[in-house]
């Protein structure tokens, strides 16, 4: 009976790991990630410790309510006087709200506030001291919600932009970072995110 002498090559696999870890690791390196942002708020500082726990009260006048209901709908106003108004029409409101240009009793009163520049001047503006208070209810939806933040944030930078042309004679953003940090402390971005609501149907 013949023997068949020929025999299958076999394939080397020795270096297969060593090849299939420098691939590993060029595209470690090689991949870019995106990074969440997030949205940009600043929050209060924490209260000293020997601080009794106590509500902090303002004052009617110096609160502006946002509520973004579950199917949409915008109110706002100060408490008890809210009303359903379109997304376009938000960013006027809080202007309005932010600014008082009139003096008016029912909008935020205004506390005179030394900025020291970098030139070692001081500046006095009349800085608001409104807040505007954004609520949602548990269902809504997350698209109404950034909308919405996308408009109050709209509101303060249009009045970042109108003080910056005022003092230094060019908008915010291309004011240098001195002058950009004076013109935030005279206007600070004062919103806060009360707890989704429950509605009852």
């Amino acid at each position: 009976m013949a023997v068949d002498k020929r025999k299958v090559q076999e394939i080397n696999a020795g270096s297969m790991a060593d090849i299939a870890f420098l691939l590993l690791i060029f595209f470690l390196v090689a991949t870019t990630m995106n990074v969440d942002t997030g949205l940009v708020r600043v929050l209060p500082p924490m209260p000293p410790e020997n601080q009794q726990q106590e509500d902090i009260k303002v004052k009617e006048r110096n609160l502006l309510l946002v509520l973004i209901s579950g199917s949409g709908n915008i109110m706002v106003g100060q408490p008890g006087k809210q009303e359903v108004i379109d997304l376009h029409q938000l960013k006027d409101k809080v202007k309005e709200f932010i600014l008082n240009p009139m003096d008016d009793a029912d909008l935020p009163e205004k506390a005179d506030k030394e900025i020291e520049l970098a030139d070692g001047s001081k500046w006095v503006y009349p800085e608001s001291q409104g807040v505007v208070s954004l609520q949602t209810t548990r269902d809504t939806g997350y698209q109404s919600y950034i909308m919405v933040q996308n408009e109050l944030t709209r509101a303060f930078n249009e009045v970042r932009d109108e003080v910056a042309v005022k003092k230094f004679g060019a908008v915010y953003s291309e004011l240098p970072e001195d002058q950009r940090g004076a013109v935030s402390k005279a206007v600070p971005q004062k919103i806060s995110e009360a707890e989704p609501r429950n509605i009852k149907k």
